[in-house]
């Protein structure tokens, strides 16, 4: 039988705007994290999208 996660915390990347959940490699600076990859975080931030 497959092992199910618990629920996870979650942020929105500043760069690229898709929710994204805690890893552990940022468990001692979660709260600093704004982006979901290195590709995001070399863009930096943008503003949100217009709907």
């Amino acid at each position: 039988m497959p092992h199910k996660k618990p629920h996870l915390p979650e942020k929105i990347c500043a760069s690229c705007h898709r929710p994204f959940a805690w890893r552990k490699k940022w468990a001692r600076d979660w709260e600093a994290v704004k982006y979901c990859s290195d590709r995001c975080r070399g863009v930096g931030e943008r503003a949100a999208p217009s709907p």
